[in-house]
């Protein structure tokens, strides 16, 4: 009886094992297809960081209030008034696309706020090479 019993755990923790070695071979494949995706460098990082922060990655976020890439926030702000009215639970919304509209248009908020960090360190970094450049021809 103690044979069977042995042979059993044995063969329980095999599966779990390999189990657990294939979800994590998952987790790898789908990180690296996330990392070439959000465009790799330093705005991929940034991007996967959002992502992996809000929850919600900008493709997401983007089907949910139904708005293209170019992330106008007039239109941002258009729809997501629109979908969280038209979910309210006292007009018989759901609670639950409620919350995913509202995760979605954080997200976008999240990404118009980096693209403008993004322009403000170009602009910076121009600045600074332009004003390096004239201090260079005046010498």
């Amino acid at each position: 009886m103690a044979k069977y019993l042995a042979q059993v755990i044995v063969l329980g923790g095999q599966v779990v094992a390999r189990a657990f070695a294939k979800a994590v071979r998952q987790e790898v494949a789908a990180s690296q297809a996330a990392a070439r995706r959000s465009g790799g460098g330093q705005k991929g990082q940034k991007t996967a960081a959002t992502d992996s922060i809000m929850g919600m990655t900008l493709q997401e976020a983007q089907q949910v209030l139904n708005i293209s890439p170019e992330l106008d926030p007039e239109q941002v702000q258009k729809n997501y008034d629109h979908l969280f009215g038209v979910n309210e639970k006292s007009k018989g919304g759901s609670f639950y696309i409620q919350s995913k509209v509202v995760r979605a248009k954080e997200r976008i908020d999240k990404e118009i706020k980096n693209r403008e960090e993004i322009k403000q360190r170009k602009k910076i970094t121009a600045s600074d090479d332009a004003s390096n450049t004239s201090k260079t021809s005046e010498s």
